[in-house]
This record gives structure tokens, sequence and C-alpha cells, in this order.
């Protein structure tokens, strides 16, 4: 499967926060997610493992019981299960990678 750069086809996710599926396989699925500064992702947990890349921006990323100050060039990994949030600290994009496909992105 290939995709093209496209500036069209975000949708929103909460307040503050879109997202893009950017391709999906059998296995895992890429999306794209803006984040607007000041607008937290809530602590929540779902059963797909979650691994991401900040594109651009700053974050406050919670894993469990870590806490995390994140900027352009880092990464993370969730396993399935974990609670995790974030405090948006500046305008930002991130490259997030789900297995298996989460269903509710297609």
């Amino acid at each position: 499967m290939f995709a093209q750069h496209s500036s069209t086809g975000y949708i929103p996710a909460l307040a503050g926060i879109e997202r893009k599926t950017l391709v999906h396989g059998h296995q895992t699925l890429m999306v794209e997610f803006r984040l607007q500064k000041g607008f937290p992702l809530p602590r929540h947990a779902h059963p797909h493992e979650q691994t991401g890349y900040l594109v651009s921006g700053r974050l406050r990323l919670s894993i469990g019981d870590e806490v995390r100050d994140l900027g352009p060039g880092d990464s993370w990994c969730i396993a399935g299960g974990i609670e995790h949030g974030a405090e948006v600290l500046e305008d930002a994009v991130a490259i997030e990678v789900f297995a298996p496909v989460r269903e509710d992105y297609l």
C-alpha cells in the first residue's frame, strides 16, 4: 500500500487533536496526529501496542508511572493495556504505529 502526502483527510479525535490514518497493513496501522498547545490527551488505555515519533513541537507524555518531556526526534513505545496521556506544551505533530490494526481508525 502507498499513500501520497495530502494536507486533507484529518478528522477531529478530541478537542485540539486531529488524526489522519496514513497507511495500514494486516498487522499495523500508521497515524499522524496534530496536537494543539493547551489541549490535553486524557489518560487512557487500549489493547494496541503504540510506537510513536515526535516530528515537531513539545509534549509531556506519561506512560504508566513514568513522565517525560519530549521534543522533536524523540520516540516512545507503549505496551497494550498501559494507561497513558499527554500534555501538549507547544503545537505538535506525532506519527504513531498501532499493532494490531485499530479498526476504529480505518
